[in-house]
């Protein structure tokens, strides 16, 4: 947990059990407003510190939303000039008595020449470090002048490819589609802000994190960090604990480092070098104390206790910190695999092999000053009511704020975080080397501390862009950039890792075969390999609904299908001419190739096409069949990878993660999301709360055979049955019920509990055929409980089906102690009910539902005020028979 709080000027920073003494130091913050200017000063007034300079022109009328319509386009002009931050302070005469004066400046967007009263104080280059300047010698104790002058990081990035004469380091730039701009890889910047196959190009400027001034006189305690670790041979734990400190020159103290819950108290001898360094203390915990672990979601509870931390020197007090430490071991098993050539590749947590169910993580906004503490909220308490447990931070994007890892480590949700390289080849100059070594370390220094963290990971798709030539590289010159690779993953990063944080795995690449590309040389000759690591799988051509054209992987860690966000949700950003699937603004926000076309042929598979003659009836309802393809498609693959987890076929299986790509948007636009850029859920997030469900039934066929497996995370064994329910399309009863024989299920395992040839079935049931029925199923135990969700498995395409008629679906809005709900009621069998609030913020309990019974209820959770007046307005109901 990083120290560096922010306090009001002359304030005496006091940490939980607070510095008193005459050795306490002075945090005072400089975040507020600064002048901001541009480089001919036609643009100026006031921004805000954190900000960028794309917010701030927002503020002062000087630019409407970046996100309307094309304004993307049309704001390029700002990420091309240089701009400058300036803020005016006064300093107490107690501050500048301090023996050293530091400015910190926590974030930088990117490049920029820092002035404190018309002296240099350095450069910055690198979005993703925090900086410091000693200042003392400079301070006046009134009108300190202080300016941060950022370059364009589009014309920095430009030059910077052009002074790397000697090869090209590819890609050049992203493709047309996308409006971007080029050589991100030239940059320590978000390598998403030159825009990517979901995103806009905002290549932002600013001060992104905090600035502030920290005042001491012997030193200053600037992090704890705390990693636990445990000796299997002796059965003990111990947590190794790290102070970075600044100390104005050479001394001796004393360090008492204790968990009092634990009983576990050590003081040591400590000598606290002149300048930033680091010292390390292992305090080990008696073999007689039992631990309460941190457990990920679903398996335990997220436990941690209290670490105290203080100095000491003749008797005073120099510094005293409270922050939490959390007990857990993580290990990735690559081990041989019993009837399997290749290698294993899960996750044990606390000695539990762990499936990983989730999603992947990008930034929640093109500004980052504008992702807010309730926005984080938001979705990663949507990620945990989809049950999921693991999130992937994607290695385009940024190492995220604080909050955002305090919140994964208290839901319980694993991350795997990449570092932030992705879908590119990379400079190895010393220069650029330095500055991402810098990165890696403040980064891992400010992470590890965080049980939630699992992995870390050096790059997204690098080794599968070598491997597979993304970039047409000569085989002549293969060997430069597989050697630029190895310099960088491996020979820098992985053992900065290593060296810094020895208590967590490292991959270099995602995806990868791990062991196996290590063996290789770092560079696999597949890193798709189904054998090995972890694979990316898309295919938009292919049917999606069936399951033979899936890798059966170790591990999928990106997979999906593109959707677009609902109506209410593009309005926001668009005017009546854009409301259309061909408009100029739907292909203009349509950054993958093809991606709306590859939408429609998807659906077209199994569903028929909207053609209202009403133009914009036509266009809501091409947007709701994208999400119901994107859910269908996205829900057939994850249960096959979690149907897959404890078997081997054809040598391949044993399937232990299932990250679909992506978790959340950064604008409003189609994307492989589940939730719409606001936090609104798409069908596809509905969807994930059944194929995520600790228990859950999975139904597909094989050759004319209905297979039903039991899929369960629970640790204990369980006794389950398919109850399997054959409906007609034409009606709303049952024609007939199968169960299955009891069928035990061990925790963490798929097992099949019935296997039935469709044609017997259906022959028992007397009256139905594949185009003229449809079958849900269920689990239930011996008591005949239903354990986990109920599910469906369609016999034919939906375009097919005989009998599929219009349901008349009315639906009453209720209030009641416990909330909201609706309660509907249809007259004939409804696939992918879909309840619609338009721009009323909230959510269902469930949404985009097969509805065989007459009747259902479902409830609403407002996010802000409302009432049963405004939902019954705004509520639309629509399935899918209404969209043709």
């Amino acid at each position: 947990m990083a120290l560096n709080s922010r306090t009001p000027a002359g304030f005496v920073l006091c940490l939980c059990l607070g510095l008193f003494c005459a050795f306490s130091a002075h945090s005072v913050s400089l975040d507020g407003k600064w002048s901001l200017r541009n480089s001919d000063g036609s643009v100026a007034g006031s921004g805000s510190v954190p900000g960028c300079v794309h917010s701030a022109l927002q503020q002062l009328g000087y630019i409407q939303d970046p996100y309307f319509r094309f304004n993307d386009v049309a704001y390029r002009w700002i990420a091309f000039d240089n701009w400058t931050y300036t803020t005016t302070f006064n300093t107490s005469e107690q501050l500048r008595s301090k023996q050293k004066v530091v400015l910190v400046l926590d974030g930088v967007d990117t490049v920029a020449s820092v002035q404190l009263n018309g002296f240099t104080l350095g450069g910055t280059d690198n979005m993703f470090r925090s900086y410091a300047f000693s200042v003392r010698p400079l301070l006046k104790e009134a009108e300190n002048v202080l300016s941060i002058s950022l370059a364009s990081p589009v014309l920095y990035a430009s030059q910077r490819r052009k002074a790397h004469s000697a090869y090209p380091v590819p890609p050049e730039c992203p493709p047309d589609v996308q409006n971007g701009q080029c050589h991100v890889n030239f940059i320590r910047k978000e390598q998403s802000s030159f825009s990517w196959d979901w995103g806009p190009s905002f290549p932002t400027l600013g001060l992104w994190r905090g600035v502030h001034l920290e005042a001491f006189d012997v030193l200053q305690l600037i992090q704890v960090s705390s990693v636990p670790l445990f000796d299997s041979s002796a059965s003990r734990w111990s947590v190794q604990v790290e102070l970075m400190v600044d100390a104005v020159q050479t001394s001796d103290g004393l360090v008492s480092v204790s968990i009092p819950e634990l009983f576990s108290d050590q003081t040591y001898q400590s000598r606290f070098l002149q300048g930033r360094t680091k010292n390390t203390f292992i305090l080990h915990i008696n073999t007689s104390t039992e631990v309460d672990l941190w457990w990920p979601r679903g398996h335990g509870d997220q436990n941690s206790y209290r670490l105290r931390v203080r100095g000491l020197r003749d008797g005073s007090v120099l510094f005293s910190q409270e922050s939490k430490v959390y007990f857990r071991t993580v290990e990735l098993v690559q081990e041989p695999v019993p009837g399997s050539p290749g290698l294993s590749f899960f996750f044990r947590i606390n000695s539990k092999p762990v499936f990983l169910k989730g999603s992947n993580w990008i930034p929640a906004h093109a500004f980052q000053d504008q992702v807010t503490p309730d926005i984080l909220l938001n979705l990663l308490h949507s990620a945990a009511d989809a049950n999921m447990n693991a999130l992937r931070v994607w290695g385009g994007g940024v190492y995220e704020q604080d909050q955002f890892y305090d919140l994964c480590d208290h839901m319980g949700i694993m991350v795997w975080q990449d570092f932030m390289f992705a879908c590119a080849m990379y400079p190895t100059e010393a220069d650029f080397i330095q500055t991402v070594r810098s990165e890696v370390i403040q980064q891992v220094q400010r992470l590890k501390s965080h049980p939630s963290i699992i992995i870390w990971s050096g790059n997204n798709e690098n080794e599968a862009a070598l491997a597979t030539n993304w970039f047409d590289i000569p085989e002549s010159h293969r060997a430069t950039y597989v050697k630029d690779y190895v310099t960088l993953y491996v020979e820098n990063i992985r053992a900065l890792v290593q060296q810094e944080d020895p208590s967590r795995p490292f991959l270099v690449s995602s995806p990868t075969n791990g062991a196996e590309s290590e063996r290789e040389g770092w560079v696999a000759s597949n890193p798709y390999d189904p054998h090995f690591g972890d694979t990316h799988f898309y295919s938009y051509e292919d049917d999606c609904w069936d399951w033979s054209t899936f890798p059966r992987t170790r591990f999928a860690s990106e997979f999906g299908f593109q959707s677009w966000p609902s109506f209410s949700t593009l309005k926001t950003v668009s005017v009546d001419d854009d409301w259309s699937y061909d408009s100029n603004f739907s292909s203009h926000r349509q950054h993958h190739e093809h991606g709306n076309q590859q939408m429609l042929r998807q659906a077209a598979l199994h569903f028929h096409l909207p053609n209202s003659t009403d133009a914009l009836k036509r266009f809501t309802h091409t947007l709701y069949m994208t999400q119901v393809m994107q859910a269908q498609c996205v829900k057939a693959q994850t249960e096959f990878y979690r149907r897959s987890q404890t078997e081997i076929i054809d040598g391949k299986g044993r399937t232990m993660g299932a990250l679909y790509w992506q978790l959340n948007d950064i604008w409003p636009a189609p994307s492989w999301s589940s939730i719409e850029f606001g936090g609104k859920w798409k069908m596809l997030h509905y969807f994930a709360q059944d194929f995520f469900a600790a228990v859950l039934p999975v139904g597909f066929e094989d050759d004319g055979t209905l297979l039903i497996y039991a899929v369960s995370d629970l640790s204990p064994d369980l006794t389950l049955r398919a109850v399997v329910s054959v409906h007609s399309w034409s009606g709303l009863d049952p024609v007939c019920t199968l169960r299955s024989d009891l069928v035990l299920v061990p925790g963490g395992s798929a097992v099949v509990v019935l296997k039935q040839e469709v044609a017997a079935l259906l022959a028992g049931c007397g009256r139905c055929t594949r185009l003229s029925c449809l079958l849900t199923f269920h689990l239930e135990d011996g008591t005949g409980v239903q354990r986990g969700p109920s599910n469906y498995h369609f016999l034919c395409s939906p375009k097919d089906a005989e009998g599929l008629r219009k349901a008349n679906i009315t639906a009453k809005v209720q209030e009641d102690e416990s909330g909201f709900s609706v309660t509907l009621r249809s007259d004939a069998v409804a696939p992918f009910v879909w309840l619609d609030v338009g721009n009323i913020a909230g959510r269902f309990s469930s949404n985009g539902f097969l509805m065989v019974s007459a009747d259902r209820t479902v409830g609403f959770t407002p996010w802000r005020p409302t009432s049963v007046s405004q939902l019954s307005t705004s509520l639309s109901v629509t399935s899918l028979r209404d969209v043709y």
